[in-house]
């Protein structure tokens, strides 16, 4: 692999959930729907569920965050 997971399991698990949830607000809400705001609310929802299927996030390996390494 040429990246190391830097997201624990549990917060994967949120940043899948919140994904969708920003997804379907960017693009179902009545105020949002069709408008600049409502997709870039959508694709900052794409982004955050990859982050969270793949494990690694690029912004918190600029910040040297890194998962404890099992023994």
């Amino acid at each position: 692999m040429l990246y190391r997971k830097n997201i624990p399991g549990w917060e994967r698990v949120a940043r899948v959930g919140a994904g969708l949830a920003m997804m379907a607000c960017g693009l179902g809400a009545p105020i949002l729907a069709g408008g600049l705001v409502g997709h870039a609310v959508a694709i900052s929802g794409v982004v955050t569920l990859l982050s969270g299927f793949i494990g690694f996030c690029p912004m918190c390996a600029m910040a040297g965050r890194r998962l404890n390494a099992k023994k």
